[in-house]
């Protein structure tokens, strides 16, 4: 569910990593599928980006201090995922936002609302155990090209997870003036 908060290290004690998943079925258009990406963006607590270095992607596919990383492969149900290692996120890193989107590198116009399903899920890091996973997030998409699919944050000293489900139809250029993030 949209706006669902779950306390992860509340409820795993003990829990150092998780890997945030995404999955998505393309519908007919195999080329959405090559041109959708999952990206992270290190926050403060106010939700901004530090510097250009927060961002985790496909170009730059580590953190400068190594805490979030995108994986090397994918696990059979997820499409792209990005590891966490919780203990290792900078003090000042208060949120860590999880988006989707469109690579613009397509030349036709393509927008998410095409997808028949995206559904997002946390995994413990060391068990594999689902720790949450989201409802299907494209029912109320129309042309937005990139997605907060969800947000992990700080809560005093516990970490959370809340699945967001915000679109943008500016894609990654609405989503850097969200998190003024330089591009």
């Amino acid at each position: 569910m949209r706006g669902a908060n779950v306390a992860l290290t509340r409820e795993v004690p003990g829990l150092e990593q998780v890997v945030v998943g995404i999955s998505w079925d393309p519908s007919t258009d195999p080329a959405l599928a090559d041109n959708l990406r999952l990206a992270a963006i290190l926050c403060s607590g106010d939700g901004v980006a530090r510097s250009a270095e927060d961002l985790v992607y496909f170009n730059q596919l580590v953190s400068s201090d190594r805490s979030v990383a995108v994986a090397d492969a994918a696990s059979e149900v997820d499409v792209e995922q990005i590891e966490v290692d919780l203990p290792a996120v900078p003090a000042e890193v208060g949120r860590i936002a999880f988006i989707l989107h469109v690579n613009e590198g397509s030349p036709k116009r393509r927008a998410l609302n095409q997808l028949r399903s995206c559904v997002v899920q946390v995994s413990d890091g060391s068990s594999g155990d689902v720790l949450v996973r989201s409802v299907d997030l494209t029912d109320d998409l129309s042309n937005e090209s990139a997605l907060v699919i969800g947000e992990l944050y700080r809560h005093r000293d516990d970490w959370k997870f809340r699945v967001v489900g915000q679109g943008h139809a500016s894609g990654l250029v609405g989503l850097a003036r969200q998190f003024e993030l330089p591009l």
